[in-house]
């Protein structure tokens, strides 16, 4: 049985690979707290941190990103959904737990934000939304 050579995106929603810092809150309003946007893709984040978030929680995040000289940011109110160990490698090749890996659904953004993520990704995010006055909640 041959193998196919096709390696194209089978979801249908592609993920995009971006390493980006973030701050989140969760809903009760505790401290503000910092972790890594791994990736993205059209209405979820799959983030990493050291701490412990229970699956079911609603969280206020502010992305951070570079835009030409400057630091911009976008908000988004999001879930989490699932959670894992994340484990990383030493320089000897053994494997420790290191956090945490999440993925995140969007429970609210507004149009503002959506079109600052789909400038970020390149415009490569699909969506109805063309400009940043329309808002949305998901």
């Amino acid at each position: 049985m041959e193998e196919s050579s096709n390696n194209k995106e089978r979801r249908n929603h592609p993920r995009f690979i971006i390493d980006l810092p973030f701050n989140y809150l969760d809903m009760n309003g505790s401290c503000l707290r910092g972790a890594t946007l791994v990736s993205a893709r059209d209405g979820t984040f799959l983030i990493e941190t050291g701490r412990d978030i229970p699956v079911g929680v609603e969280l206020s995040i502010s992305v951070l990103f570079p835009k030409g000289y400057e630091l911009a940011n976008f908000k988004v109110m999001v879930k989490t959904v699932w959670r894992r160990s994340c484990w990383k490698r030493d320089w000897k090749g053994n494997r420790y737990q290191e956090g945490y890996q999440y993925g995140l659904e969007f429970i609210k953004i507004s149009g503002t934000d959506r079109w600052k993520l789909n400038y970020l990704l390149g415009g490569r995010l699909q969506s109805e939304e063309t400009s940043p006055e329309q808002s949305s909640q998901l």
